[in-house]
């Protein structure tokens, strides 16, 4: 398949998801499944998830699993929050980044010079980022300290001097609001497109650009350099990458550095959101941005829709709990096209598999479960909505998981000179 042909059909994917959320707003009344503000909520949540997933993307290109994301942004919020409240986000910035990144350096000088097995040591970091950061918190802002004196408190940072800037995206809205006039329509599509493109340009923060810019930036790096092609050889197989005189080492480092940078990019930005650090924002979304390169198959496009996706619902149950109904109807939609899709693809009944019949029939009574479902349930209770967010990403993995395709490497130790 070319390329052009995917860019194709990715545009067609998003104009039938887009009809499809459409047609599901229209047939509940749940005006805020394409509200801007679900979107603008989304998009907020997305970020961090995708700046994660970007980490881990780095990373696992370049052959070393790297599951101590959700350290390194914890790393990059309590950084963050204690150099924004004195000198500005400006600051904050600057000391996310070197503070992810350091946690992506331990990271590396433990899988990559002394061999430790990847998991255990991004299981420590996932570790040590939370006990470092409170026991940096219970040092510099116990009672009585300045810090405490401007608000902060064991569990929580002063708030930042300023606020990181924000825009609204020239043309879309730029002047009148016109986008918000005809999102208020509630046309059939025109006022569901209107209020998805009003959430994602309107008063967009700085940082939201920047996240936005990281993943074209990280495929033409990774997919159209010199140095990408090292960094991928490395990941998929670092023997034959040495034999041809490429310093495997090396790459490997400057990846993990880079995966922690993004990580704690991440942190930045919620510290940027709440305008300080608080224990636990994180709340373990460096867990759902690998999971969302995961559903990308380890590819920057796939990573954005896994991370939007993920952000879409986690907005969603914030904005409107009630709304949440809605996703029953849409997966029983969802299934039937499944259904669909598989049947077209065998060649005859005849053809088909004991596998086949047995994927078809758990879609059939699926699909009628969530649709009895929406017929009955007016109100799903708040713990199932709360959890709404983690489901899908179980749920998105266990269908991911029949086409997905890591990097051949990916986890296995390395040694100089040993033959695999």
């Amino acid at each position: 398949m070319t390329r052009t042909r995917k860019y194709h059909l990715a545009l067609v994917g998003v104009a039938a998801a887009i009809l499809l959320v459409a047609l599901i707003r229209l047939i509940t009344g749940a005006n805020e499944i394409t509200s801007s503000g679900t979107f603008a909520a989304a998009l907020m949540l997305a970020v961090p998830i995708g700046l994660a997933g970007l980490g881990g993307l780095w990373a696992e290109r370049a052959g070393v699993v790297n599951i101590g994301l959700e350290g390194m942004m914890v790393l990059g919020t309590w950084f963050a929050g204690w150099a924004g409240y004195q000198w500005g986000p400006y600051a904050a910035l600057v000391a996310g980044l070197l503070a992810g990144a350091i946690g992506g350096l331990i990271h590396a000088i433990a899988t990559v010079t002394f061999g430790v097995d990847h998991i255990i040591s991004g299981v420590a970091i996932n570790l040590l980022g939370p006990g470092v950061t409170r026991f940096l918190s219970e040092v510099l802002y116990k009672e009585g300290s300045p810090a405490n004196q401007a608000g902060a408190g064991i569990t929580t940072s002063p708030a930042m001097s300023s606020a990181a800037p924000e825009l609204s995206l020239p043309l879309l809205s730029a002047g009148p609001d016109w986008l918000g006039s005809l999102e208020s329509t509630r046309w059939f599509l025109i006022g569901d497109v209107a209020g998805i493109l009003r959430g994602l340009t309107h008063n967009v923060n700085v940082l939201v650009i920047l996240a936005v810019l990281m993943l074209p930036l990280t495929f033409f790096v990774l997919w159209h350099t010199s140095f990408g092609l090292r960094l991928r050889s490395a990941g998929e197989n670092p023997w034959a990458a040495e034999s041809l005189g490429v310093n495997v080492y090396r790459i490997k480092y400057i990846a993990v550095v880079i995966s922690g940078a993004f990580a704690g990019l991440g942190g930045v930005f919620l510290v940027f959101v709440s305008t300080k650090y608080v224990e636990g924002q994180t709340a373990g979304r460096g867990f759902i941005g690998l999971a969302a390169m995961i559903f990308g198959n380890w590819r920057p496009g796939g990573l954005a829709a896994g991370a939007a996706l993920f952000g879409y619902a986690d907005g969603l149950q914030l904005r409107s709990q009630g709304a949440i109904t809605s996703f029953l109807l849409l997966g029983a939609i969802l299934l039937l096209i499944y259904l669909g899709v598989r049947a077209r693809r065998a060649d005859g009944l005849s053809a088909l598999t004991v596998k086949d019949y047995t994927a078809m029939g758990a879609a059939v009574v699926g699909a009628a479960v969530l649709f009895w479902l929406w017929l009955t349930v007016d109100r799903l209770p708040n713990e199932f909505v709360f959890i709404t967010p983690h489901v899908l990403t179980l749920l998105v993995l266990l269908v991911a998981s029949q086409r997905l395709r890591m990097p051949k490497a990916d986890g296995v130790r390395y040694r100089r000179g040993e033959q695999h």
